[in-house]
């Protein structure tokens, strides 16, 4: 039982925590919130709201994910492997048995691998232009994430009705604090606070919910 509660509640922490990264960005780039509303409203409209088979019309508003999830990985250290045989890594002798942790926070930002690695740039994902990169939010091989495709999914279906249903400012003229928490989970240093006013074209829709 403590188990299943245990996957539960990491999924779900990592799902919410990557929502409020996601939206923290966004008030931060106004002109990236834009075009995904744009995309919706294309490809979607405001005659209901976005649902599964919206998804796969909808980009735009994936490259957000991704690019979120490359800059914030909710787990940015992964969880720890096992060496199963002795190997060398970068030069160093690792026992066979030995710990090892995947900084993946540190290989998302690697200025080798990713240009202007510290830049929140959606668009660098389009086309499959990332494709071959080292992403890995999830973790790779056999001991990546079982929930990567329902926590897709699921962040995408959030963020995409979050952003098709409201207009959103930051409280103040400065941008929103992006200082990160210590934690196993990164979070928020500071939580996300923000404004929303229902959209025009969304009206009718919010009030039968």
């Amino acid at each position: 039982m403590s188990g299943l509660k245990n996957l539960l509640g990491a999924g779900t922490e990592t799902t919410s925590t990557t929502m409020e990264w996601a939206m923290s960005l966004l008030l931060n780039h106004p002109d990236v919130l834009k075009k995904a509303q744009e995309e919706i409203d294309s490809n979607v409209g405001g005659g209901r709201l976005v649902d599964k088979n919206d998804l796969p019309r909808l980009p735009y508003l994936h490259c957000i994910i991704s690019e979120t999830l490359r800059l914030y990985p909710a787990a940015p250290m992964l969880l720890p492997h096992e060496a199963s045989t002795d190997c060398k890594i970068h030069g160093y002798d690792v026992p066979a048995g030995s710990m090892i942790l995947v900084n993946a926070y540190a290989i998302h930002r690697d200025p080798a691998i990713w240009e202007d690695p510290e830049e929140f740039r959606p668009e660098r994902f389009e086309h499959g232009r990332a494709e071959g990169k080292f992403m890995m939010p999830f973790g790779m091989g056999r001991r990546r994430c079982p929930g990567e495709n329902l926590a897709m999914r699921s962040m995408g279906l959030v963020l995409g009705a979050l952003l098709q249903c409201f207009d959103w400012t930051r409280i103040r003229d400065a941008e929103v604090d992006m200082a990160t928490a210590t934690g196993t989970i990164m979070s928020k240093a500071v939580p996300l606070e923000a404004l929303c006013k229902p959209r025009a074209n969304m009206s009718a829709v919010l009030q039968k919910i």
